[in-house]
């Protein structure tokens, strides 16, 4: 007969998650094994079985609750009816929360993702392209000229992911800069690039 789910059954697993997200970001996907995510939930290795039959469903529960936030919250802010600008600068301030309140997530997520398998590894990858896509609309918005130059906007999409995405390597939470101010720093920045970035054009030999 198959095992019931408990009355806790979802907070558990956001346990596992979250105790497994802290271990991948500290010793790898690979340096870290069930009987260790077992030991630090301290709970058995078959009732963690019963949760996540394997050690890459962690991962990926680790991963795509994560990103799936991150594309809530920008997609929440794309309904409203703020100008561009200001959608990216609270986008800006909310995506640098959930980095804050989700380190370990943020690390696995840019670090681990080549040991998902690729099915997993592409529902990811287009989670991740929703929130590039999401940013480009704001780039249009922004800048109506580059509506020809989607190359353009996603390099420039990448650029504002780019100032974020690995803060979990320097930024000290505690330190004299908080992260809302870094929030606004980049949106600053990063308004005031796409206002001043020239069009290429190609130059005659």
């Amino acid at each position: 007969m198959a095992r019931t789910q408990a009355l806790n059954y979802d907070k558990r697993r956001k346990t596992i998650t979250s105790t497994a997200a802290k271990l991948y970001a500290q010793r790898g996907f690979l340096g870290t094994s069930v009987a260790q995510i077992a030991a630090a939930c301290r709970t058995s290795k078959s009732l963690l079985y019963h949760y996540y039959p394997s050690k890459e469903d962690i991962l990926f529960d680790v991963m795509d609750s994560h990103v799936q936030s991150l594309v809530k919250s920008a997609k929440e802010l794309g309904r409203t009816q703020l100008s561009a600008a200001e959608t990216v600068r609270h986008l800006t301030e909310e995506l640098m929360n959930l980095y804050m309140d989700a380190q370990d997530h943020q690390k696995v997520l840019l670090n681990e993702l080549v040991n998902l398998p690729a099915a997993r590894r592409k529902l990811i990858i287009e989670h991740q392209h929703e929130l590039l896509d999401i940013v480009d609309q704001l780039i249009l918005r922004l800048r109506p000229d580059l509506s020809t130059r989607r190359s353009e906007r996603r390099a420039i999409g990448m650029l504002f992911f780019g100032m974020l995405n690995w803060t979990h390597t320097w930024f000290n939470p505690t330190g004299p800069v908080k992260h809302v101010h870094f929030a606004h720093m980049v949106s600053d920045t990063f308004l005031a690039g796409v206002k001043a970035y020239i069009l290429q054009r190609k130059v005659r030999p």
